[in-house]
């Protein structure tokens, strides 16, 4: 009869109670682990540029400070500040395994981050390290060169017997947090909460573009190349161990040999 409801009306959300609930605490809780992580450093980031975009001058004349004193003259309390603000900076991390156990997920292990193959994680971490890394170089060269980048200062710690273990502690903190959230994580729950891959993938690598902002343009489009190649391997291995053990490499290359290097030759900028 014309007017009458169908006997069959398409599901909605009110329909599914259980599941808009469901739905509406996954993005609760997406949107929490990003404001105590990445995604407040991405604003961070953001405000950072403006300021050096606004300073008179270019990029290239500023300076970007990475792994700096904390208490300069005093290195004891340096070292404390250093591994007080790495083990912090995990905590993120620390939740989202505590989060994806009471699901039932077992933790970070559901992400591929755990001891089950160490050969594969390290093989095509070590492989994917050696192409990130060297075109990453380049790129930062070529846009600092160019003007639309900053200088980056890997790090400026004072020379004492702990610099270069903190330095690399740094590089492993670094790697663990963004590729634990920005890639297993992220594309695991906007997965669930029905984003298609491509979308998602889109999502974490512009996410990680952003908290680069503080680097420059070629900071941010460097690093938002990176998400991608990222994003499509862990779609294809399921695994993070490879990415963490790449990005460990990229940074411990970076710190350490910025501190071997730096003022020894020509083609690497300093302040």
């Amino acid at each position: 009869m014309r007017g009458q409801a169908p006997d069959n009306p398409p599901p909605t959300a009110a329909a599914f109670p259980e599941e808009g609930a469901r739905r509406r605490t996954l993005r609760t809780e997406v949107l929490l682990v990003l404001a105590l992580s990445l995604g407040a450093s991405g604003i961070s980031s953001l405000i950072s540029f403006v300021g050096a975009l606004t300073q008179p001058g270019g990029l290239g004349d500023q300076a970007a400070r990475l792994n700096s004193s904390q208490a300069p003259g005093r290195p004891w309390l340096d070292l404390a500040w250093q591994l007080f603000g790495i083990a912090t900076a995990l905590v993120p991390v620390a939740l989202v395994a505590h989060l994806l156990t009471r699901e039932g997920a077992g933790g970070l292990r559901a992400l591929g981050l755990d001891r089950r193959r160490p050969g594969f994680d390290l093989g095509w971490g070590a492989a994917v390290a050696a192409g990130i890394g060297g075109c990453g170089i380049g790129f930062y060269l070529l846009a600092q060169a160019n003007g639309f980048n900053l200088t980056v200062e890997p790090e400026s710690l004072p020379d004492v017997w702990w610099k270069y273990p903190v330095l690399i502690a740094s590089a492993v903190q670094n790697s663990v947090l963004e590729e634990v959230i920005v890639v297993g994580y992220l594309l695991r729950r906007l997965g669930q909460l029905g984003w298609p891959p491509v979308a998602a993938l889109a999502a974490g690598a512009v996410l990680r573009g952003s908290y680069h902002l503080y680097q420059g343009i070629g900071g941010f489009l460097g690093n938002l190349a990176m998400g991608v190649v990222f994003g499509l391997l862990y779609l294809r291995w399921r695994r993070v161990g490879p990415l963490v053990a790449a990005h460990a490499l990229i940074d411990i290359v970076a710190f350490v040999g910025y501190a071997l290097l730096a003022g020894r030759v020509d083609w690497l900028p300093t302040p």
